[in-house]
């Protein structure tokens, strides 16, 4: 079991500034917060209370991934078998019975989910409680009183310990070798799908060293005009065959271990067009104008209009269409999450925060160019997660030098 003290000690901060007396949790993001745990389909619980003890309530065949956290007390359930068909809030209600009672919660205040938000995937099915855990809870602890923690859990998810950041740092590291390899199979001819294929199989082809028990991720390659769209809400990757002089926008979510990355390069198939290269210094530029902002205390707004005034400096203002950044780690992809590089922002960085600085350009006709960066907050800055192809020479693909796979050249 991995020791964990400064995340647990953040955790009993949190709880006594609250009010709180403990805290229950389902959702698998918040899971890993409180445990060191990601739970795979969703039917694991953890249980924290203000004096640093830790609980998880996990199915069965899920045990050996969660004694890798830190809980101190594991109690396992079996959602069903031959002999028995059951609901998974059916069979985890003796274990929560007695995670709750050895933790001293069977009264007072408890924190618990409760509002939206968003939930990366750890599995092809995931489940969720939902309000049944809370009319769980009352159940099990009638004297107790449920209280929303959303809050709370968002502002400790915002800063990763040194154990989270480590992670974090792996998960980057694995998407920049990714970067590195897919880059390298880019042809003429190829469709996206082939591309975002090729960036995709090293964030799960992994060696010994990587030390990490779960790890994959996604990639999207959005080329020429449909690059364009990739402001919107989400990026997918097309039938679309490249072509010499198109931007290749590629998105890269890695994931080692329930930590998570956001990380966008774009490429440009043979050398760029003056628009497209006035386009790229206007974007690495931003870059570097967001990244001179960042130290502790600076609003996350100012880290934003940094980046923004140097898009419009080039006069592509109007084309920078979404915020600068958002918070990354725990989470993928959730604007949401703390710190919000946005334009009304009123968070303030603080040491260790993570987070994406993610400055773009859209133009109809021409394409979509953004370069997506993950950074750490320290005392004199920040750190770069992601140093690796930033520079217009790293971007510039050579269209006569590339050759697709045999067999693959236009897969």
């Amino acid at each position: 079991m991995q020791s964990e003290t400064e995340r647990i000690s953040r955790i009993v901060a949190a709880l006594e500034q609250s009010g709180l007396d403990g805290v229950v949790c389902s959702l698998p993001t918040n899971v890993l917060l409180l445990s060191g745990y990601w739970p795979v389909v969703g039917t694991a619980m953890s249980v924290a209370n203000r004096q640093g003890q830790i609980a998880s309530v996990v199915p069965v065949d899920e045990l050996p991934l969660a004694e890798r956290g830190w809980a101190g007390e594991i109690h396992v359930f079996e959602p069903g078998s031959l002999h028995s068909m059951r609901r998974a809030i059916d069979a985890a209600r003796p274990p929560l019975a007695d995670a709750l009672s050895g933790l001293g919660l069977t009264q007072g205040r408890i924190g618990i989910e409760s509002g939206p938000g968003f939930e990366p995937a750890s599995y092809a099915a995931m489940h969720f409680y939902g309000i049944s855990l809370r009319d769980l809870l009352w159940d099990l602890a009638p004297l107790a009183t449920t209280v929303p923690a959303d809050s709370l859990l968002a502002e400790l998810r915002s800063c990763p310990t040194e154990v989270e950041l480590g992670r974090i740092r792996l998960a980057c590291a694995i998407a920049g070798r990714a970067y590195q390899t897919g880059a390298q199979l880019i042809a003429a001819g190829q469709s996206e799908e082939g591309i975002a294929a090729g960036f995709r199989r090293p964030l799960h082809d992994l060696d010994e060293s990587d030390a990490v028990a779960r790890a994959d991720g996604y990639a999207f390659c959005m080329s020429g005009p449909n690059s364009a769209q990739a402001h919107g809400s989400y990026a997918r990757s097309r039938s679309r065959r490249v072509e010499a002089g198109d931007f290749l926008l590629v998105h890269c979510n890695s994931c080692a271990d329930g930590y998570w990355t956001d990380i966008t390069r774009t490429y440009c198939l043979g050398e760029p067009s003056d628009t497209q290269l006035r386009m790229y210094q206007a974007v690495l530029a931003a870059r570097d104008a967001a990244f001179g902002a960042i130290a502790p205390g600076v609003l996350a707004s100012e880290v934003d209009r940094a980046a923004r005034s140097e898009i419009d400096r080039w006069g592509f203002g109007a084309e920078f269409k979404h915020p600068t950044g958002h918070g990354v780690g725990f989470a993928a992809i959730d604007h949401n999450a703390i710190p919000r590089l946005h334009p009304r922002s009123a968070d303030r960085l603080d040491r260790g925060m993570v987070f994406n600085v993610e400055p773009g350009i859209y133009l109809e006709r021409v394409g979509g160019l953004r370069h997506c960066d993950m950074v750490a907050v320290t005392d004199q800055g920040m750190e770069l997660l992601t140093p690796f192809h930033s520079t217009l020479a790293d971007l510039t693909l050579d269209p006569s030098l590339l050759q697709a796979p045999s067999g693959a050249a236009h897969e």
